[in-house]
């Protein structure tokens, strides 16, 4: 089974090389990461415990600059790949997404925090009507989506619905930060409206970020089982967002998803741990 971690921010410090941006309501560095988070360190991490490959995410506080993520994939060719950070609407977007996926290594975008102009928070995007030319153009190209809607899912349904061709990969559950497990929660019953649409796909591995209970996090349990009778295994992709655990180890965030849910079947964990990603992502699997 070939393990792909669908999410990791690798991030350099900040520089005058690669400032980060000093926007106040941009999110900030985990505390245990705030300088930086490399490849190498990742890789160490991915060794330690059997994870083969990653997409790498670069991340909202260090800005709009996917050069790193670029080079760190190019530095371990076929153990990285990119999901980079686009603005929509920064006047030079059109004519650069239309060469997007020529850069080596880039396999799509992640939206999510906010861009140097528009809109403070990314699901106030989902609604403005000066965007439907982002995902006629982002389907047309056969650029996917990565989309961090937190409690926010239903508002993709619209943009689903418009655009069957379009792949949408909603992030971490469509959770958001809470107190309990249930309050994180509390908008599955939106996520659930979304498996109905055949090209919306789910990032399912930040599971136990939200748990309140030690390995093997029992009390997202059921959430996990509703997700995977509503989306099915092929499009479930784990990963496990390294920079933000704070209660848990990575090697229980991939054991979760080996041994920790009864309900899984073999062919159901070779396609979460990696299968959807290479489809979904037009990454193939070595």
């Amino acid at each position: 089974m070939l393990v792909t971690d669908a999410q990791v921010h690798v991030y350099e410090p900040d520089s005058p090389e690669h400032p980060w941006p000093r926007d106040p309501d941009r999110s900030s560095a985990p505390a245990r990461h705030a300088s930086s988070f490399t490849a190498e360190e990742m890789g160490g991490a991915m060794g330690a415990v059997g994870v083969d490959r990653a997409v790498i995410v670069p991340p909202v506080w260090a800005g709009e600059d996917n050069t790193p993520a670029l080079a760190a994939a190019e530095r371990y060719a076929g153990r990285f790949a990119v999901m980079g950070r686009l603005d929509p609407y920064a006047a030079d977007t059109p004519e650069r997404l239309e060469r997007w996926l020529e850069q080596p290594y880039m396999l799509g975008i992640r939206m999510s925090g906010r861009w140097g102009t528009g809109p403070t928070r990314v699901d106030e995007a989902f609604a403005d009507p000066s965007l439907e030319w982002w995902w006629d153009a982002c389907e047309r190209l056969g650029i996917p989506l990565m989309v961090l809607t937190r409690q926010f899912a239903r508002l993709l349904a619209p943009i689903a619905e418009r655009h069957p061709d379009l792949a949408l990969i909603v992030d971490h559950l469509g959770t958001r930060e809470a107190e309990t497990a249930a309050e994180a929660f509390d908008a599955l019953d939106d996520l659930m409206e979304l498996a109905r649409l055949p090209r919306v796909y789910v990032k399912v591995g930040t599971a136990p970020n939200r748990s309140r209970q030690p390995f093997p996090f029992e009390d997202v349990h059921p959430y996990l089982r509703r997700v995977y009778e509503a989306f099915g295994p092929r499009r479930m992709l784990w990963e496990a967002d390294i920079t933000q655990l704070t209660k848990n180890t990575y090697a229980e965030c991939l054991r979760l998803w080996q041994e920790g849910l009864p309900f899984l079947t073999d062919d159901d964990r070779e396609w979460i741990l990696g299968r959807s990603a290479a489809e979904a992502l037009n990454w193939p699997e070595a």
